[in-house]
C-alpha cells in the first residue's frame, strides 16, 4: 500500500472495521507500540488519517505528532475524547457516524431499567443457586409500566429513550442546556427539581468537563430510597462515589450502568450491590451497530483519499439536549 494511504488505527475495538483496514490502508496499530511516541516520531509523516472509537479518541500529542493528518474519523458519535476544536485549528478535519448507534443505546437504556426494577440479575442467581429449589423467600420487584421517568440530555439517544419510555405508558420530562421547542415532553430546567419528580432518572447526557459529576449526591438524594438511575451516557458525568454510598445506605433505590469512571475498572463496593446491575460499556455492542460503524467510516476515508467531501463531517461541537 502506497504511504499516501497510511492510517492510524487508535484501538482494537472495532473488529468489523480492522480487517477491512488492513485490505485497503497501511495500517499503523497505536496499542501494538511499546512507545507511541518514538514511533510516530518517526513514521508519523506518511500517517494521512487517523481511525479511532468515541472512548478512546484522539490525544492531542498524537494529532500534532502528525504533520500530514487530514482527518479523524470516530466509530461513535461521543467527541469528549477527541478535541474538535484543536484538530479543526490545524486544518485537521473530523468525522462521526451518526444515526448509528441511537436505537441500540436506547435499547440498552430499557434493559437495564428493566432488569433493575424487576431484579432480573437476582432472580437468575436464585434459581441457578439453588434457591427456588429450597423454597427460599425473594424479594418483591417494582412495576415499570406507569412510572415517571426523567432523561438528561435530550439528544437523539434521549429522545429514543424517551418515546420507549413512552411505550411502557411513562410520562417522561427532561432537563438539558436548553427547552427544545416541539417536543411532548416537560422541561425541567435544574436537574435536583428532575429528580425530586421523577422515579427514574436516565442519563444520555455528552461527557467531558462541562458534565462531570452533573449527577450528585445532591441528585441521588433527590431521587430517593425508591428512584432508579440509569447511566448509559459516560461515566464521568455520574459521581461514582456519591453512588456507591447510596446504593449502600438506601437513599437511592437501584441503579443500571453500563458507564464507569475507570472503565474497565469497577469497584468492588459496586460489585458486591444486589441493587445495580452492571454492564460492561456493551450499549453499542451489536453486530448491526459494529457494521454500520464501519461502513460509514470505510466511506469517509475512501472520500478522503480521494478528495471527495466528507459523507459525516462534524462542523463544531455539538450538545447533546
Amino acid at each position: 500500500m502506497s504511504a499516501g494511504r497510511e492510517v492510524l488505527v487508535m484501538t482494537p475495538r472495532l473488529p468489523f472495521l480492522l480487517d477491512q483496514l488492513r485490505r485497503d490502508f497501511l495500517v499503523h496499530a497505536y496499542w501494538e507500540m511499546d512507545d507511541p511516541a518514538a514511533v510516530l516520531r518517526a513514521e508519523g509523516r506518511d500517517v494521512r488519517a487517523v481511525v479511532t472509537n468515541g472512548v478512546v479518541g484522539c490525544p492531542r500529542e498524537v494529532v500534532e505528532a502528525l504533520p500530514n493528518l487530514g482527518v479523524i474519523c470516530v466509530g461513535g458519535v461521543g467527541l469528549d475524547a477527541v478535541d474538535v476544536t484543536h484538530a479543526h485549528q490545524l486544518g485537521v478535519q473530523v468525522t462521526t457516524t451518526p444515526g448509528v448507534l441511537t436505537a441500540d443505546v436506547a435499547d440498552q437504556a430499557m434493559a437495564l431499567l428493566l432488569a433493575a426494577s424487576r431484579q432480573v440479575p437476582l432472580g437468575d442467581r436464585y434459581i441457578r443457586q439453588g434457591g427456588w429449589g429450597r423454597g427460599e423467600d425473594l424479594p418483591l420487584t417494582r412495576r415499570v409500566s406507569g412510572k415517571r421517568a426523567g432523561i438528561v440530555g435530550l439528544g437523539e439517544i434521549g429522545k429514543a429513550i424517551a418515546r420507549r419510555l413512552s411505550a411502557f405508558d411513562m410520562s417522561v420530562a427532561y432537563t438539558g442546556r436548553r427547552e427544545q421547542p416541539g417536543q411532548p415532553y416537560r422541561f425541567v430546567a435544574d436537574v435536583v427539581e428532575l429528580a425530586r419528580e421523577v422515579d427514574v432518572l436516565v442519563v444520555s447526557s455528552s461527557g467531558g468537563e462541562g458534565t462531570r459529576h452533573l449527577i450528585n449526591a445532591g441528585v441521588l438524594e433527590a431521587l430517593g430510597p425508591q428512584g432508579i438511575l440509569i447511566n448509559i451516557a459516560r461515566g464521568s458525568v455520574v459521581d461514582q462515589e456519591a453512588l456507591i454510598a447510596s446504593l449502600r445506605s438506601g437513599s437511592l433505590g437501584a441503579a443500571g450502568l453500563d458507564v464507569f469512571a475507570d472503565e474497565p475498572q469497577v469497584p468492588a463496593e459496586l460489585k458486591a450491590l444486589d441493587n445495580v446491575v452492571l454492564s460492561p460499556h456493551a450499549a453499542t455492542r451489536t453486530t448491526e451497530s459494529r457494521q454500520d460503524i464501519s461502513r460509514i467510516v470505510l466511506a469517509n476515508l475512501k472520500a478522503f483519499f480521494a478528495g471527495e467531501p466528507l459523507l459525516t463531517p462534524v462542523t463544531d461541537r455539538p450538545l447533546s439536549g
